[in-house]
């Protein structure tokens, strides 16, 4: 994770775009240490995260050594789920500069953000049922952002979405030639910047309340249950073997 600070912004990028900034153990830990970090910088007001390389935001979990133990399963969502609601949970607004993918994990780190800014490449999805799963963070958000039955179509298909669909859903709140991605959120986290503090602070911490409650907790222990049937174990043995998967219960 690269910390960067532009004047009154920080700058956070994930940096490994070799594995196509997925959420490894550095990044999940950069993103924790970096949205801290400027909350306790009185000089920074807003934070943006983004991906280096161009071709991904975040492809979302690092699942190459995952580890089907349902109690190791808990643990590793338990893990996520803090990194994932971070942006919600930071004092300060964050913006998610997007380009190429943002999958999974990395369609849930940009939707707790406050603010996404696409770039026209970017391309948003909840692939998680192509591996006999389901997303644990988006299954409790989707719903509120484009509606139900658009969550359970997302959810239920794992179809990827453009920027512009993105758009037109509420999902993203911006759309820009990719050229310009960090010089718009830049100029957006600007004004934003410019505003009274305390107010802009209040004005998330009211919108964002009553997130967070049982509904995660329902997540969180839901997870480990899809992970002990065979779909499961075979969509992500079809990932890491790049073929197509075989599920039983057709």
């Amino acid at each position: 994770m690269n910390y960067d600070v532009q004047g009154k912004i920080a700058i956070l990028t994930l940096d490994e775009p070799n594995k196509l900034n997925a959420l490894t153990t550095g990044i999940r830990a950069g993103i924790l240490e970096g949205l801290k970090r400027a909350d306790s910088d009185d000089q920074v007001c807003v934070s943006i995260i983004t991906g280096a390389g161009g071709k991904a935001f975040c492809a979302g979990a690092d699942i190459g050594n995952f580890d089907f133990a349902p109690e190791k399963a808990r643990a590793f969502f338990i893990d996520a789920m803090e990194v994932l609601t971070a942006p919600e949970r930071a004092l300060k607004p964050v913006i998610a500069a997007v380009s190429g993918i943002a999958y999974g994990g990395g369609f849930e780190l940009a939707i707790a953000s406050d603010f996404i800014f696409a770039a026209e490449s970017a391309r948003f999805a909840v692939p998680e049922i192509k591996l006999g799963l389901l997303p644990g963070f988006a299954i409790v958000r989707l719903n509120d952002i484009v509606g139900r039955a658009k969550a359970k179509e997302m959810s239920m298909l794992g179809d990827p979405l453009t920027a512009a669909e993105a758009g037109r859903l509420g999902i993203v709140s911006h759309v820009v030639p990719d050229d310009r991605l960090l010089a718009d959120a830049l100029a957006f986290a600007e004004r934003i910047a410019s505003q009274p503090q305390l107010a802009v602070r209040m004005a998330k911490s009211f919108y964002n309340r009553g997130l967070g409650g049982d509904e995660m907790r329902h997540a969180i222990d839901g997870f480990p249950f899809l992970l002990t049937h065979a779909d499961a174990r075979e969509g992500i043995g079809a990932f890491r073997e790049k073929r197509e998967p075989r599920f039983g219960d057709k």
